[in-house]
């Protein structure tokens, strides 16, 4: 009987391609993967240190797979074991902790395991491997990561001390994976890394290089940009993604505040009328793009006119969507140290405001789409006899249920939409 293995991911779409690619892995070598909630003998688990509550994450999610598995051996990799290896090493059932820059080793280092708890840690300095990795299996858009690390090292993360400098592989690497994602027979690739837009560090090739180079590919339709810094996503990017049929008009663009003394104080790299001058330029080519926007709420020194700033903002450029963040204090940042901290109470009620809006700017993107005839790509997943996909630009579309309409894209009539903000559609043939 093989042996079981289960892989349990936490934090960003780079995990997720990272974690299915770990999976490939073991089974090549004979293991059975099972789901995250079976009995197995190795549990993975890809951890994020993005806040606190994701360090705690992890913490609980351990404790509860070595009380309902005792016996199973538990390997920790990501950026919680990155950043905190010893503290991750002292809770009851860890047999493995694994850094950033051995991901490649993990299956070899699990059939290595033996007697107490090994840890293989580095220094951010020697963060310098790239796992290559990519989704499978799991839904029908595929993870693609081109890039991994970060240099901006703005004020309140972690990331850059977790994953290291900015690298990738060549783009001829990368269109090699994307060959077999289609040889597979997924439809649609969404483009992830840690600073997406800074590909090219290694190879001296820029990011453009690479979409065009994957625009190329046989076999994949669809390709969406899962998050682009505002200081990198330019007029040429924005221009390629109009012009191709296959980059959908789909982008997320991190802001975090919709303050200037703010964002001065996060180190970030762009002020508000240089990401509003973004948003422009992608709505002059593509109107009706949607647009999901980060934001962090009560970062130090965030007074309330520097909140009511951020909410005129919002509204003046009008988002698809809100990804809303209240700050969270991560130690060895510059932003620990940062003075006229925000009461908890009071970033509470900044990101419930913020959840308001996100809800309304939501629906009204959503139902501006009502009376149009959109392609929608379908997924697998079937509730209450419907079937969900979604457009070019991430509307969600829920049809009746039809096995044949699986992983293609359909031409699809929006005529109403449910209070979740989903549209309802009519096959067109």
């Amino acid at each position: 009987m093989p042996r079981r293995v289960s892989f349990h991911t936490l934090g960003c779409k780079l995990n997720f391609s990272e974690s299915s690619t770990f999976a490939r892995q073991f089974e090549q070598e004979g293991f059975e993967r099972v789901s995250s909630e079976a009995e197995a003998d190795i549990c993975v688990i890809n951890s994020c240190s993005v806040t606190e509550h994701a360090d705690k994450k992890c913490r609980n999610l351990i404790r509860r797979i070595h009380r309902r598995n005792p016996k199973a051996l538990i390997a920790v990799t990501g950026c919680y074991a990155q950043l905190k290896p010893q503290e991750i090493a002292r809770i009851e059932g860890v047999s493995l902790v694994l850094s950033n820059n051995d991901k490649g080793d993990l299956y070899k280092r699990v059939v290595e395991l033996s007697g107490k708890t090994k840890i293989y840690s580095c220094e951010t300095d020697s963060l310098t491997r790239f796992f290559a990795a990519f989704s499978s299996n799991d839904r029908t858009r595929t993870f693609l990561k081109v890039q991994d690390g970060c240099d901006y090292c703005c004020a309140y993360c972690t990331i850059h001390y977790a994953r290291g400098s900015s690298r990738n592989l060549p783009v001829a690497d990368l269109v090699g994976m994307a060959r077999q994602i289609a040889a597979e027979g997924q439809k649609e690739i969404v483009i992830t890394g840690v600073n997406t837009g800074d590909f090219g560090r290694t190879t001296g090739e820029s990011f453009l290089d690479l979409l065009k180079a994957l625009n190329e590919v046989e076999g994949i339709e669809r390709y969406r940009i899962s998050s682009i810094e505002p200081n990198l996503l330019t007029d040429e990017i924005i221009a390629f993604c109009a012009a191709s049929p296959k980059f959908q008009h789909h982008f997320h663009i991190p802001l975090q505040s919709g303050s200037d003394s703010v964002l001065a104080r996060m180190r970030r790299r762009y002020t508000t009328a240089r990401f509003a001058d973004r948003i422009a330029s992608v709505r002059r080519s593509m109107p009706d793009a949607f647009i999901g926007i980060d934001v962090i709420v009560g970062f130090p020194g965030e007074t309330e006119a520097d909140f009511e700033t951020t909410c005129r903002f919002l509204e003046s450029i009008a988002p698809a969507y809100l990804h809303i963040f209240p700050f969270s204090e991560r130690p060895g940042t510059p932003a620990v140290d940062f003075p006229d901290k925000v009461q908890s109470s009071v970033a509470t009620q900044r990101v419930e405001r913020l959840e308001e809006l996100c809800r309304r700017l939501h629906a009204d993107f959503c139902r501006r789409g009502i009376g149009t005839v959109q392609e929608v790509l379908f997924e697998s997943t079937v509730r209450g006899g419907m079937m969900f996909g979604y457009t070019g630009n991430y509307r969600r579309v829920k049809a009746p249920y039809d096995r044949s309409r699986i992983n293609t894209i359909t031409r699809v009539r929006l005529t109403g939409m449910d209070e979740n903000h989903d549209l309802t559609g009519e096959i067109v043939e």
